[in-house]
């Protein structure tokens, strides 16, 4: 009886402490996590106070966007077989509390370390609360993630503020960029 008990307890612990494959913390610490998360939001935030943008990755910025921390999340995060993650990060909207915006788009990293190789954003989406960010960026997550890519989603405006007719995201600068004039 008392093996029973124990295996019980187990099996509980084992099913509590299993984490999701689209989960940040199935591939990575809580410290490694908010390493990870800082040096996204290094690439995804306004610039540090300061900074430009041949400066905002240097060392004296990044006390400024790891006080960033709490207010970014990652829902999801999933690595393919080669080494691509695709993500989806609750960010905040400039000057609203009560909204969140959806962030998907994919990374790689350097070999050994949480240091950003290739980053993009493929979508961004309409600011909503936390709930609807995480339905709407869920979904479309889960098809990123399933087909490599969101084109039959960019005119659902309900779920994709960006890219639309007037931006587009640039891998190399690493940001969104007008597409008038172009």
């Amino acid at each position: 009886m008392k093996n029973i008990i124990l295996s019980f307890i187990f099996c509980v612990i084992a099913l509590v402490s299993c984490h999701s494959k689209d989960e940040a913390s199935y591939y990575f610490s809580d410290s490694e996590r908010d390493t990870l998360l800082t040096n996204i939001i290094s690439i995804i935030s306004e610039k540090a106070l300061y900074a430009t943008d041949s400066t905002k990755y240097q060392a004296k910025f990044r006390a400024e966007y790891v006080g960033r921390l709490p207010l970014y999340q990652f829902i999801h995060l999933e690595k393919d077989t080669s080494g691509v993650y695709r993500y989806l990060i609750s960010r905040p909207v400039a000057g609203r509390k009560d909204l969140l915006r959806g962030v998907i788009g994919s990374f790689t990293l350097k070999a050994n370390s949480f240091e950003i190789d290739q980053f993009e954003e493929v979508v961004n989406t309409p600011h909503y609360d936390k709930e609807t960010v995480q339905e709407r960026g869920g979904f479309l997550f889960r098809e990123f993630v399933k087909k490599g890519h969101l084109t039959e989603y960019l005119a659902m405006k309900h779920y994709v503020e960006w890219p639309d007719s007037t931006l587009r995201y640039d891998k190399q600068k690493r940001a969104w960029v007008s597409t008038i004039g172009l």
